[in-house]
């Protein structure tokens, strides 16, 4: 039959959408992986440091410092201009900048693995956007072989018809 091997012809000329790219990635539970104890614990000191909490314990330490200092009769450790109190605050200052840019560092590195894993989830959005464009423009073309078959065979139908003297009669 000439209608089975056009159907055959068509169902071969059909295109096969194929999903051919790396699974997604959890950038968080990589980026964790690959921190080192030292990391964690610079990681985990910065967002105690950036804290509220921490600048309230500071504003306590150094206020009962300095009132311990000022009060106390006989045993002051650390005198009027307070070098100590100044040498403590010095080193945490120094200490916690170090720390607070350790992890700053860390989550720019994590930034630009983000902005890479966006941008390889951007090309893979294209590619499938370009594979689906490329099968609709293959289905259209096989809709439009259709229509031109369907149109074919009605008018060859109505030339069969003619000939035979068949009038045009609908069946309704």
């Amino acid at each position: 039959m000439a209608v089975t091997r056009e159907v055959d012809d068509i169902s071969r000329s059909l295109v096969k959408h194929q999903h051919d790219h790396p699974p997604v990635r959890d950038l968080n539970r990589e980026s964790d992986r690959r921190m080192r104890f030292p990391q964690r614990v610079a990681d985990d000191l910065g967002r105690v440091v950036g804290s509220w909490t921490f600048v309230f314990v500071q504003v306590l330490v150094t206020g009962s410092w300095l009132v311990l200092n000022i009060v106390a009769q006989t045993n002051h450790w650390d005198g009027y201009p307070f070098l100590l109190l100044n040498l403590v605050i010095t080193f945490e200052s120094a200490l916690w900048a170090s720390l607070v840019l350790m992890a700053l560092n860390r989550a720019a590195g994590r930034d630009r693995l983000r902005a890479q894993h966006d941008y390889e989830q951007q090309v893979k959005v294209e590619e499938e956007m370009r594979t689906l464009m490329s099968h609709l423009e293959a289905q259209d073309e096989l809709l439009l072989q259709v229509v031109q078959r369907l149109d074919r065979n009605d008018r060859e139908l109505r030339r069969l018809a003619r000939r035979l003297g068949i009038g045009e009669q609908r069946v309704g």
